[in-house]
């Protein structure tokens, strides 16, 4: 079975929502839609306090080739455009959509399994390329990178296949496991689509062992279709991250610094291959996504379809509503999230999972003296040394730490993870990289 082949580790998987299938979770009354959700320029808005819109419009343009337009989820009426808190209490400009009552609904999900029909394999890449980009789709695996960008390939560079990336190693998250078994064919189909856009005639779709389901319907979906192959990997932490999935899938090694496309491939994740689909044959924009609100004390977790805009708070309701024992949201999985200081925050593209902890799984241990055991350095899939670059963090020797290629941490959390004294290696590790980015 294929994996990559240096560090990671293997938490519990706790997929406690595995088998629960996807249920629709209606918008709330009041819609807030940030205009950065993409790693890229902010957008633009287009609309004004007093502005009627429609469910699918477009309510903030691309601020920048890099950067991906906004679209309401719901019709209504523009109330406000203003800052508002992000999930980790940060301010950010936000359009405010009052929603009408009918309109709050969210998309079906699964369409008839033959609607990619013939003359959508006929379309020009541009094309592709351009719906994809107006429809503001974005890498929904968490990277939020605009998925049009990541589709032109710069000149010089490549493209030899298509990597789908369905491990989905972060504990606890079923979001993309479900997607797979729910809408298999249309994720096929996208995975076309992105084929189709880049010239190529190979792809690989990778998803881990403990997803039989997934692996098995995606198979089913796949038969038809013979430049496309789905493999089973090893369970493994950071199976998921694009660098080992490349590793694991073509022996491929993508070169410190550099990118997936500098060894041929180009990597989406399974929901924004369904999204491709759903903007270049529906002509849908990317409005909505599944969310997995998961965590041991809930009543009722499970993975949800959630219109953008809808805030935290009302999903964790709709999953029971909020422990007595909580001490911890968490906006993703718990080795690469963030916790969460705000829930009336609202659920954007890069928003895969609400994990709420309880008080007894969220205190960290007590820090001790490094041991210099290197289990951190063993843990470490990109052959780093965590400690060494937490300590020329801590000490400030920011540059230090940029020639021993802290900016290569893929921020997996392996090394905290790993670590017998409890230190907060990829604290440090993120710190450093922070006051090295702000010095460019």
């Amino acid at each position: 079975m294929k994996t990559f082949r240096r560090g990671g580790v293997h938490p519990d998987p706790s997929k406690i929502t595995a088998d629960v299938p996807i249920a629709p979770l209606a918008a709330s009354a009041k819609v807030e839609l940030p205009l950065s959700q993409c790693i890229g320029a902010p957008s633009v808005p287009v609309v004004k306090p007093g502005d009627a819109v429609v469910a699918g419009q477009m309510v903030a343009k691309a601020g920048g080739f890099v950067g991906a337009p906004v679209h309401s989820p719901v019709s209504g009426t523009v109330k406000k455009i203003e800052k508002t808190r992000s999930p980790q209490g940060l301010w950010q400009e936000t359009v405010i959509i009052e929603a009408d009552p009918e309109s709050v609904n969210p998309q079906p999900l699964a369409g008839r399994a033959d609607e990619l029909k013939p003359e959508d394999l006929k379309l020009e890449p541009s094309e592709i390329v351009k719906r994809i980009s107006e429809a503001g789709i974005v890498g929904l695996g968490g990277a939020t990178f605009p998925t049009h960008v990541k589709l032109s390939i710069p000149d010089g560079k490549k493209a030899e296949m298509i990597i789908i990336n369905g491990a989905e190693c972060e504990p606890y998250l079923t979001c993309d496991d479900r997607l797979m078994r729910t809408c298999a064919a249309q994720i096929i189909s996208g995975t076309k689509l992105l084929m189709r856009a880049v010239g190529v005639d190979r792809a690989i779709v990778g998803i881990e062992e403990n997803k039989p389901e997934a692996i098995e319907a995606m198979r089913f979906a796949a038969t038809v279709s013979p430049g496309i192959e789905v493999v089973e990997l090893k369970k493994r932490y950071p199976q998921g991250g694009e660098k080992q999935l490349i590793e694991a899938l073509t022996g491929r090694e993508v070169p410190m610094g550099g990118l997936p496309v500098d060894v041929g491939c180009v990597v989406d994740n399974v929901a924004t291959a369904y999204a491709v689909f759903d903007a270049v044959c529906r002509r849908r924009p990317l409005t909505q996504r599944v969310v997995t609100v998961t965590g041991p004390s809930l009543t009722n977790p499970g993975n949800f379809l959630v219109p953008f805009g809808t805030p935290i708070s009302r999903l964790i309701e709709a999953a029971g509503g909020l422990p007595d024992d909580t001490g911890k949201v968490i906006a993703g999985g718990p080795m690469m999230g963030r916790a969460v200081s705000n829930l009336d925050a609202p659920t954007t593209k890069g928003l895969g999972g609400i994990l709420v902890l309880p008080e007894s799984m969220s205190r960290r241990p007590a820090v001790q003296p490094c041991i210099r055991c290197a289990k951190c350095v063993e843990a470490c899939p990109m052959g780093l040394e965590p400690y060494l670059l937490a300590s020329l963090s801590r000490l400030g020797r920011y540059e230090d730490a940029a020639r021993r290629t802290i900016m290569g941490c893929i921020e997996c959390g392996c090394c905290s993870y790993s670590c017998p004294s409890g230190r907060p290696i990829l604290d440090f590790i993120k710190l450093g990289k922070l006051n090295l980015r702000k010095k460019k």
